[in-house]
């Protein structure tokens, strides 16, 4: 499970999409209060930052549909709650670079 914070228009397809997915998966945990996953840290840096996780999925959509892409998912912005601002980072952006670089993927 992983929100990169690098622009989307650098992920791949793979990427983008997989992110968009864990994105929501992410806000269900946090806004519902559903258990699976909870104590993950990629979810509990998203804590007190709905704000930003919209903002976030709101930059996800616009690079999916740059590419061509139907979104048929939006988000409730009534519970967009929270820092409008992720502060909090699992890796630096050099490593989320070099861990996309390995992955062998069009990411870049």
């Amino acid at each position: 499970m992983r929100i990169w914070d690098l622009s989307p228009k650098y992920l791949c397809r793979e990427h983008l999409l997989g992110e968009h997915r864990e994105l929501h998966a992410i806000w269900e945990i946090l806004t519902e209060g559903r258990r699976g996953y909870r104590n993950h840290p990629e979810v509990k840096r998203w804590e007190g930052k709905l704000a930003a996780l919209y903002l976030r999925h709101e930059d996800e959509v616009k690079e999916m549909m740059s590419r061509g892409y139907k979104h048929k998912s939006p988000l409730d912005v009534s519970r967009a709650t929270g820092s409008s601002d992720q502060d909090t980072m699992i890796n630096t952006i050099e490593e989320q670079k070099e861990l996309l670089r390995s992955k062998g993927c069009d990411c870049g």
